[in-house]
């Protein structure tokens, strides 16, 4: 059994507003096998998809190589734009080393209504995922049930919105805090079938043929990024 450890604590910075949040990169990444265009920190995959949009939504310019550069490149442009990344699972155990979230068992999370009480600037969550099972809004529910807290719909129309109430104290000393979740489609390659099954994909794929599965998350993504 591969015991399949998170590489990175959360980056999280006073003047954050909103966090990232996932479950975790690829194996390769906690055994530091990396590869020539992986980039070492938070989604650095070269097969992921999360920079690339963000690459593509604020021209960043970014470079997609295993290099210092490439990390801080991500590093400026977060706290430019004032986004943390806390992803929820800290280590689960895999028979098969691969990056599926099913793959994962005796899964260990990551305590992230603590890290919203000690960031109380944080007031949106963006699950790189859905409530599928073992996604990070799926762990996310499970957290709050834990919690006595319970997410309440605001949008049900892919990415679904929701919202809960963090209660009590955090350490600025302010009260109880309104926080949006949003649920965006997952930036890789197996949630690209069910993109391709969405009626407002199919729509936009009949007027323009060029338009893809990329162009669809960027779409997406951009305005709860510039927001």
């Amino acid at each position: 059994m591969f015991l399949h450890t998170h590489p990175y604590e959360p980056f999280l910075f006073e003047e954050a507003t909103k966090l990232i949040v996932g479950t975790l990169p690829p194996p390769r990444f906690t055994i530091g096998d990396l590869k020539q265009d992986d980039v070492n920190f938070c989604y650095g995959s070269r097969d992921g998809q999360l920079w690339p949009i963000l690459d593509e939504i604020f021209d960043l310019q970014l470079t997609f190589e295993t290099t210092d550069a490439a990390v801080r490149q991500r590093r400026d442009f977060l706290r430019k734009h004032r986004i943390g990344i806390c992803d929820i699972v800290a280590s689960a155990e895999r028979s098969k080393i691969d990056a599926s979230d099913m793959g994962m068992q005796n899964i260990t999370l990551r305590n992230l209504i603590a890290y919203l009480q000690q960031y109380p600037k944080v007031s949106m969550l963006l699950f790189t995922g859905g409530n599928s099972k073992n996604g990070p809004e799926y762990f996310f529910r499970k957290h709050l049930k834990e919690n006595n807290l319970t997410l309440e719909v605001v949008s049900d129309e892919i990415p679904r919105i929701h919202q809960f109430k963090l209660l009590g104290l955090d350490r600025d000393g302010s009260k109880d805090r309104i926080i949006t979740t949003v649920s965006l489609t997952a930036p890789s390659g197996a949630a690209n079938r069910a993109i391709g099954s969405l009626q407002s994909y199919k729509k936009q794929k009949a007027l323009d043929p060029n338009f893809n599965t990329f162009d669809f998350r960027v779409q997406q993504y951009r305005p709860f990024f510039t927001c």
